[in-house]
């Protein structure tokens, strides 16, 4: 039976199709009842904005979810296309469910709601945990005395050791950070007294230079500890003004070091460590502009192109379209080959730049 059958035998699809209401934005959560489940497809009536449907890939990614809807049930779901060719709107159900459950990790850092989560794995950093199917991760630093290691000499591989004991057992812990485009969210097992740490976030403002001591290292940063009970993270991005690979090659656990506050939000403090370096950018202020020449490094591909640096933290993008693709641009700019380029764009004060290769 094709779609067009289907609404013209259900009177209740018909009407709410034929509706002219604006439908819902990419992206957005909407809610409806299920007015029709087939093989292959689920209609929710979005009322006042149309029909929703969930098939092909999502109907598939979603049949678990699927087998346990009836007619009526009121779901949620997530836009992924306003509008197809029959006139629906396309929904997945997988996304809506990733979009809640981040939602509801947030719910969990304002409501400073203890779980008690089996330790997965452990790296030399921290321990491995999961909630709600996403990785989580609790640095070192964020255990209680019970279960930091007891390492004299700081030796990562006996840190490590020490932390593998731990896998299998459960732990109560806290969510005190998410990062939903890293996919992994951020434990605690010591902040358990919200109290206390709003008395001593108290001590700290934004824009605060601080002595602070390496507790962890992670891919997406590095957590220092401000003082016993509070620790920060310094965002790769904040690590350098260079290109940062890998913060482990950078710092030591235990090393001294400066550093930052820039944001203090919902029991967290942001820091960094390039904001008490000299900005290389304000070097070039008034002095590049669009349609110059210069010379530059190729230090890094990336899906988008290569980054090619003119001085030490100071790069731009040259952008596979500049040519017949990203294996073509692979072919001409080597890594770590220096080559004459135009720039297309340049907003120092951003840290904006994009170029184009000069044969």
């Amino acid at each position: 039976m094709i779609k067009d059958e289907i609404i013209e035998e259900n009177p209740v699809l018909k009407s709410v199709v034929d509706r002219s209401a604006s439908k819902p934005e990419i992206d957005s959560l909407v809610e409806g009842p299920v007015i029709l489940v087939e093989k292959s497809s689920v209609f929710v009536d979005l009322s006042p904005h149309g029909t929703g449907i969930i098939y092909g890939r999502e109907f598939i990614n979603a049949k678990d979810i699927i087998k346990k809807i009836t007619l009526g049930d009121i779901i949620k779901a997530k836009v992924v296309e306003v509008e197809n060719e029959d006139g629906y709107t396309e929904l997945s159900l997988k996304e809506a469910k990733q979009a809640l459950t981040w939602s509801e990790a947030e719910k969990a850092i304002k409501a400073k709601t203890v779980m008690n989560l089996e330790i997965k794995d452990a790296n030399k950093g921290g321990l491995i945990l999961e909630w709600q199917g996403i990785q989580g991760f609790l640095p070192a630093s964020q255990l209680k005395a019970e279960h930091y290691p007891r390492v004299l000499d700081s030796d990562k591989d006996k840190i490590l050791k020490e932390l593998k004991k731990l896998v299998g057992e459960h732990i109560s812990v806290m969510i005190i950070s998410t990062l939903p485009k890293e996919g992994k969210l951020i434990f605690s097992e010591k902040d358990n007294n919200p109290e206390e740490k709003k008395e001593i976030l108290s001590k700290y403002a934004v824009g605060d230079n601080l002595d602070c001591t390496v507790a962890g290292l992670v891919d997406f940063g590095v957590f220092l500890r401000l003082e016993d009970g509070l620790e920060g993270l310094v965002h790769i991005s904040e690590l350098d003004w260079g290109l940062v690979e890998d913060p482990r090659s950078m710092f030591k656990i235990g090393e001294k070091i400066k550093a930052k506050v820039i944001e203090i939000k919902d029991g967290k403090v942001s820091l960094s460590i390039k904001a008490l370096k000299e900005n290389p950018w304000k070097e070039f202020e008034g002095k590049l502009k669009k349609g110059d020449i210069i010379k530059g490094v190729v230090i890094k591909y990336n899906k988008h192109g290569a980054l090619v640096s003119i001085k030490e933290g100071v790069a731009g993008l040259v952008h596979n379209s500049t040519f017949d693709g990203e294996l073509k641009l692979r072919e001409k700019l080597q890594l770590g080959k220096t080559y004459n380029f135009q720039i297309t764009l340049f907003e120092p004060k951003d840290q904006k730049m994009t170029l184009v290769y000069l044969e």
